[in-house]
């Protein structure tokens, strides 16, 4: 819309009555300024109107029109006091003049690109010499009007910078968009100077801006969470409370998370089971401690601080688990129990159909942002389906339920093939086991007798733990396998790179121990290094017996018993294919999944949490006169 001098009255008169009515709140008036007293007087902030004579005068002492909306505000004020909170005069037709980098920023921001300017550079070269200064007096803040950076409209882009922002400068389209900026900066400082005063910042912009606050509210329980965005956003730039509370929740469940702090629900003993473990788990999740969490609990009372330490030791040892209410809270528990056998795409098919009937802990409780800190729930929320959570009407509310996002899990195992060399899985060695649960794997191939399912964790934990705590012979060679299911009637166990490299003379498949009256695969892969060439190995075992088994090293096949066709190497690796690129292997991974109808869970092995258990030795000792080395190669964390 373009600017008339009506839009401008309108706007500014109602920014003076509002800028009159708060003084009261911040100091009586014996502690005003004799300027301010009298801007109290005539609740006006601005100057008489500059006319159109004085307009062109200053455009000929410049040599350029000005930019319409600076322009048209000229007409209406001729300058202007407190605009924001850090500029407390701008310019009229008088104090408007050429910057010409008065303040030495040039050198920081050159005119004379190199070879590879960033946009930064790009957008601010030769700005400070060129632009417009229009702050007169103000706290070491400069507002620069650019004719470098002209749009269709011929309005100039608004240059905001300061040093003590730490922060490159802030851009605006045009005047008016900077004007109505420093609009909202008002009204976000008042809010705190009212709140440190005791007293209440209102009037009919914060009644409105309340109004669409609550609206946005119902918005996103009724899963229009992008138009609650809308909104929320433009109610957090004028500080209002609860926008940010309710914003962040659904920031949080769209990955959104930096800066994240679910302002005063933090500390509100309604919600801080809720919103202070997301908190928590963000801060461990980047291995920061617990003083800026603390911190951010300085108002909270002596139960809410119980709470938190509580919940803080929780997340610290990873035995925090979400709760809930109701049908959703029974919900939540069979999805952590679909998850934490890595059934994760079952796990959230029972989440979401119970979504309707989540309840919120109170007013300004819009999803069950909780879910996200729950170390076995909390990876199924990837943004889609945190955008699909948002979108599903809850709480009572009524609408049209989104269409169900996609299972993440691929079928079958032939993604195990698709890892680079830098992948978390780029080698790896499992074992499927027919009509046995995954707690039963303990009993069928554990270390020991004592061996039992640890708590889940992530894989890369288990690595860890397995790298610092190995005991036994040097020549053993234990995993600590997270296990599953692996299918309707399968459980696997898995390791991610196995620290000993295949030896087919040395190995003890642990599938034959494992098929005790039933059935079991084991499969061993390694890429192709350099001049090693990649290893895959595959067989079968029934009743406690082999029935066959191929491996495959480089060009050379080495085989076993009668292999069925479907599995038959020669046909899966073809002698003229390179390898390096792991095509044989995938079609193996494919003919073993469609033999058996198995598959394994992505998204549990590489970011969710599984129980895992040491299993016996892969290998078998020493025999009198053979020797061996050990080598440990370090690997970083994916």
């Amino acid at each position: 819309m373009k600017d008339t001098s009506d839009d401008w009255r309108s706007f500014l008169v109602r920014w003076s009555q509002e800028w009159a009515d708060a003084q009261d709140l911040d100091a009586p008036a014996g502690e005003r300024s004799a300027e301010d007293e009298d801007l109290l007087h005539t609740r006006w902030l601005g100057f008489p109107p500059a006319a159109e004579e004085r307009i062109r005068g200053v455009e000929e002492r410049l040599g350029h029109r000005l930019p319409p909306s600076y322009r048209t505000f000229l007409a209406v004020s001729d300058g202007w006091r407190h605009a924001g909170g850090f500029v407390w005069l701008l310019a009229g037709t008088d104090g408007v003049r050429w910057h010409e980098d008065a303040a030495g920023l040039a050198e920081y921001f050159p005119g004379d690109l190199g070879d590879d300017p960033t946009p930064e550079e790009q957008l601010l070269a030769g700005m400070w010499e060129r632009a417009l200064q229009l702050d007169v007096e103000s706290d070491m803040v400069h507002v620069l009007l650019d004719p470098g950076d002209v749009d269709d409209a011929g309005e100039w882009a608004v240059y905001c910078y300061a040093s003590w922002r730490a922060s490159p400068p802030e851009r605006y389209a045009s005047f008016r968009v900077f004007m109505e900026a420093m609009y909202r900066e008002f009204h976000s400082l008042q809010v705190d100077r009212s709140e440190r005063a005791g007293a209440v910042f209102g009037n009919a912009t914060t009644r409105a801006l309340d109004a669409s606050v609550e609206a946005a509210r119902l918005d996103a329980l009724g899963g229009r969470y992008e138009r609650a965005l809308v909104a929320l956003t433009e109610a957090i730039s004028y500080g209002r409370p609860r926008a940010t509370g309710l914003h962040d929740q659904i920031r949080q469940l769209l990955g959104e998370t930096y800066r994240v702090s679910f302002h005063e629900l933090a500390t509100d003993p309604r919600y801080v089971p809720e919103v202070l473990p997301v908190l928590a788990a963000g801060q461990a999740r980047q291995r920061r401690d617990d003083g800026s969490l603390t911190r951010r609990l300085g108002g909270a009372s002596h139960a809410v601080r119980e709470v938190a330490d509580e919940i803080l030791r929780q997340i610290r040892e990873g035995t925090y688990r979400y709760t809930a209410d109701g049908p959703f809270g029974r919900a939540v528990e069979g999805a952590r129990e679909q998850a934490r056998w890595g059934d994760t795409d079952a796990a959230w098919r029972t989440l979401r159909a119970a979504l309707p009937e989540w309840l919120p802990l109170g007013p300004d409780h819009l999803a069950p942002v909780g879910l996200c800190a729950d170390p076995l729930i909390g990876p199924l929320l990837t943004p889609e389906r945190g955008r699909e959570l948002l979108a599903t009407p809850r709480a009572g509310q009524q609408g049209d339920a989104p269409p169900p996002a996609a299972d993440l899990d691929p079928p079958g195992l032939a993604w195990l093939a698709e890892g680079d060399p830098g992948n978390f899985l780029v080698s790896y060695r499992f074992l499927l086991v027919e009509g046995v649960e995954p707690a039963e794997l303990p009993g069928r191939i554990g270390a020991d007798d004592s061996a039992v399912l640890d708590e889940p964790t992530t894989l890369w934990d288990s690595r860890m733990r397995l790298h610092h705590n190995r005991n036994g012979s040097m020549w053993e060679d234990e995993a600590l396998a997270a296990v599953g299911r692996a299918g309707p009637g399968w459980s696997f166990a898995f390791e991610p790179q196995p620290g000993p490299g295949y030896n087919e003379g040395r190995l003890v498949s642990p599938g034959i121990t494992a098929s005790r009256g039933t059935r079991a695969v084991t499969v061993w892969s390694e890429p192709s290094h350099g001049d090693r060439p990649g290893v895959f190995h595959l067989s079968v075992a029934e009743r406690g017996e082999e029935r066959y088994a191929f491996t495959v090293r480089g060009t050379a096949v080495s085989r076993r018993g009668a292999v069925p066709v479907a599995l038959d190497p020669d046909r899966l690796f073809p002698q003229d294919e390179p390898h390096e690129e792991r095509l044989g292997e995938r079609r193996a991974l494919e003919a073993l999944a469609a033999e058996f109808g198995v598959r394994l869970p992505r998204l549990a092995l590489e970011r969710g949490r599984l129980h895992t258990f040491r299993t016996r030795s892969w290998s078998r000792p020493p025999r009198p006169g053979e020797g061996f080395v050990m080598i440990e190669v370090g690997w970083q964390q994916p």
